[in-house]
């Protein structure tokens, strides 16, 4: 057991050391700590075998010392040998190392000098590669501050990305490219000042200008608009003439241009054609808009100019407060605005994106509701047709001029509806005055002509002809007044006014007509109407001048077919068509002529009141003066003479005749019946208490002078006796107190067949109470003679009875 351990403690041993000679003398440590890890004592063991495996080395190393030690003592013999010779080298080598350093001492100094050559080419080849980076960006700088001196902003800002992004980088370690860079932004803020200033400056220049680029807008659209209207109406040059007509002392025609313009239409033809490019200046708005959009900050920059942009809106939209009074208010109110959307329209289409078609939409919607209430306000206050006739034309120019730049413009047309009643209002009231000036000179009498020239006149503007006054010799006297063919020829100027206004409307002909037509019924309803009803009532106007005015509506309502066939000619709308407006002429000039006709029986029943008021009878009278009140025969001859004025009503026909005679026929019967009913109410008067029989008899001498007036037949036509029954109740009641047939008339009294039919009991008992009371009072007077009391006293009983009688039959009938 024993030697086996023994035998495995050398082996390991062996190996030990093996390991120790094989591996590099770090490792040892490990090797050696193993051997004090085995059993005890094992490291005498291991330093014995140690000793043991050096000694057989040294006798290895002597061994092989024995066998080299002869060659390495030769070795060393040889060595010394060659110790002289190696001397002998050596002072020679440093003799020619002496010389050599004496020989290269120059060269040394010319490779010194070459080498510092060298060294300063080399720091000027950098340095001209460095300038070669550092010039561009000086350049640049330079450049930038040329751009900046002379305002070109945009390029400056394009410089300036140029050295941010390309320049200063590559030299970015240079001290003075670092100051170069910091004031870059401080140049951008200053740019960015300076244009904000430049647009407010063109902001205010576009603001002074947008007066003319609208006019030179809107006079581009006129020349347009008058050249197309010119084009299209040269076809229909044929259809009618352009009559001519003034107002206001302008000579117009009805193609809508005024005759004294047309030189200066064309010279402004010739005028070179002006844009909103040659009036304003657009590139500091351009300029700005790069800028700040090259900035980064475009959105900042078409905020504010959009806001700035809106106030400028509503400024131009503020009209003066005087406006209305001119046309040149409105001219530059226009033009205002239309240079503003011009303006707007341009940078539109200039620029991209600076406003939208929605933004331009939004401030033309909002400037259109403003334009619409202002025109309102301020045209309701203008009352000279001419005037409102200039603001259509100026709206119309207007609207075309922004639809020419794509704005809607329908409201503005829709508003020139609104204006159209007012400009026909304005007309209205102008032709009141010019139909009350003509009715108040020529309307009261018949027109008179001396010359042939004169007349043909009058027939050319009036639609007249009659073949018995063409046989006459001058002087000829027509019918109707000048004022006639005057009124004619004015409601005829009005249509051509109203059809100025219709032009340029864009609307269809039938709408055309449908406007003049209810233009001309408006004049001829209401204005001429009211002038006609006023100078009927007016308190001058006498018979012979009603008359007259009768004969003269007559006429104008015989005229109005020819107004109808005047306005057709106009318009080339056939009168057939469904929806044509008829004119209302004959309806006007019948009232007017009815209204006529009632105040000639006002005023003649007011001229039979004049006359009974110079009635003076006697009512106590004992006997009649055994002829007419002198009053009553004036009063006859007065009808007899006004009778005659109604020959001169027109009859040239069946139905004018019929007419003529109609309003003479009740004209007469009016004035007998109001005659009759004032001698009525005369007896019947409250404030006569009593009446003699005397009075009785001359009142009925009277009454019989009416009925011989009514008999004479003062107005042909009447049948029979029918103008002799407007008296039939004084009649029958006189003749009931003359004949004192009290009997007759109580015991029929209600009999269809009764001789007294036509008197009233209640009529009947006033009278005989007059009647009675003038009998007592003539009875105290006449007391003396005693034969006749008894007379009287049977009368008075008789009349007592009666009355007694009649006060039943009134007690009945109120019953």
């Amino acid at each position: 057991m024993a030697e086996n351990e023994t035998l495995e403690c050398i082996t390991e041993h062996e190996r030990i050391l093996q390991e120790i000679e094989s591996t590099d003398t770090a490792c040892v440590g490990p090797t050696l700590r193993s051997i004090y890890d085995d059993q005890p004592n094992a490291h005498k063991r291991f330093m014995e075998k140690l000793d043991a495996r050096i000694r057989n080395h040294d006798r290895e190393i002597e061994k092989m010392c024995n066998f080299h030690h002869q060659g390495f003592v030769d070795a060393i013999t040889e060595l010394l040998k060659v110790r002289a010779d190696a001397e002998k080298l050596m002072g020679q080598v440093t003799d020619t190392n002496r010389r050599l350093q004496e020989a290269g001492r120059e060269v040394t100094a010319q490779t010194e000098e070459v080498i510092r050559c060298r060294i300063q080419q080399r720091n000027m080849a950098t340095t001209v590669e460095k300038l070669h980076l550092c010039i561009p960006v000086l350049e640049k700088y330079s450049k930038l501050k040329e751009q900046l001196e002379s305002k070109r902003y945009y390029a400056a800002l394009k410089t300036m990305e140029q050295l941010e992004k390309v320049f200063i980088p590559r030299v970015s370690q240079y001290r003075f490219c670092q100051i170069m860079a910091e004031n870059l932004p401080r140049l951008r803020e200053e740019i960015k000042e300076i244009s904000m200033s430049d647009l407010k400056d063109f902001l205010e220049s576009i603001r002074k200008h947008s007066n003319k680029i609208g006019e030179t807008a809107m006079r581009q659209a006129q020349q347009h608009r008058t050249f197309n209207s010119a084009v299209a109406k040269q076809a229909s040059i044929g259809h009618y003439s352009n009559p001519v007509y003034s107002l206001n002392g302008r000579a117009h025609t009805h193609n809508g241009l005024m005759m004294n313009d047309e030189a200066g239409e064309e010279e402004e033809a010739d005028e070179e054609v002006l844009t909103a490019q040659d009036l304003v200046d657009f590139s500091p708005v351009y300029r700005c808009l790069h800028i700040y959009t090259v900035l980064g900050d475009r959105e900042t920059f078409e905020n504010y100019y959009r806001k700035q942009r809106k106030k400028q809106a509503r400024l131009v939209l503020q009209p003066q407060a005087n406006m209305h009074e001119t046309v040149e208010g409105y001219r530059r109110y226009f033009n205002q605005i239309v240079g503003f959307f011009v303006v707007e329209d341009h940078i539109l289409h200039a620029t991209q994106g600076l406003v939208t078609r929605v933004f331009t939409d939004e401030l033309w919607n909002m400037a259109l509701s403003k334009i619409i209430a202002v025109l309102r306000t301020h045209s309701s206050y203008c009352d000279d047709p001419d005037l409102v006739l200039e603001l259509k034309n100026l709206i119309v120019i207007f609207a075309d001029t922004l639809q020419g730049y794509g704005f809607p413009v329908n409201r503005l047309f829709d508003l020139l509806f609104e204006v159209r009643d007012q400009y026909n209002e304005t007309l209205l009231k102008k032709w009141a005055l010019v139909f009350r000036r003509s009715l108040s000179w020529t309307t009261t009498v018949p027109s008179q002509w001396r010359q042939r020239r004169s007349i043909k006149l009058v027939v050319s503007r009036f639609p007249f002809h009659d073949a018995e006054i063409e046989k006459q010799d001058f002087p000829k006297k027509l019918p109707m007044s000048q004022s006639v063919p005057q009124i004619y020829t004015q409601v005829k100027e009005l249509i051509y006014a109203s059809l100025k206004f219709s032009e340029s409307l864009h609307r269809s002909s039938t709408e055309i007509d449908d406007m003049l037509r209810k233009s001309t019924n408006l004049l001829l309803t209401r204005t001429l109407s009211s002038c006609l009803q006023s100078l009927i009532k007016k308190p001058h106007i006498g018979l012979t001048e009603l008359v007259q005015i009768i004969i003269n509506t007559t006429h104008l309502e015989q005229a109005c077919k020819y107004l109808e066939e005047f306005i057709t000619n106009i318009t080339n709308v056939s009168p057939e068509t469904v929806h044509t407006t008829r004119l209302y002429g004959l309806s006007t000039f019948k009232d007017a002529r009815h209204a006529a006709e009632g105040e000639i029986y006002t005023k003649l029943n007011q001229k039979i009141d004049e006359f009974i008021q110079l009635a003076d009878y006697e009512w106590g009278m004992s006997e009649s003066d055994g002829r007419a009140s002198g009053y009553l025969m004036d009063l006859i001859n007065f009808l007899r003479s006004t009778f005659q004025v109604f020959t001169h009503l027109p009859n040239n026909n069946n139905d004018h005749a019929s007419m003529s005679g109609k309003v003479a026929q009740t004209a007469c019967m009016s004035a007998c019946k109001h005659l009759s009913t004032s001698l009525m109410q005369m007896l019947l008067d409250t404030d006569l208490k009593q009446i003699s029989m005397g009075a009785i008899q001359q009142f009925n001498l009277d009454v019989i002078q009416c009925e011989l007036f009514a008999s004479s037949e003062p107005v042909p036509g009447f049948q029979g006796d029918t103008l002799q029954l407007a008296f039939i109740d004084l009649r029958q009641l006189l003749d009931l107190f003359m004949v004192w047939d009290w009997s007759t008339y109580l015991a029929d009294y209600g009999q269809p067949t009764s001789k007294y039919l036509r008197v009233n009991p209640a009529t009947a008992l006033a009278l005989l109470e007059k009647v009675y009371r003038g009998m007592k009072d003539t009875s105290k007077k006449n007391n003396i003679f005693s034969q006749f009391r008894k007379n009287d006293r049977d009368k008075q009983k008789l009349i007592e009875t009666v009355v007694k009688q009649l006060r039943s039959l009134v007690n009945g009938m109120s019953s």
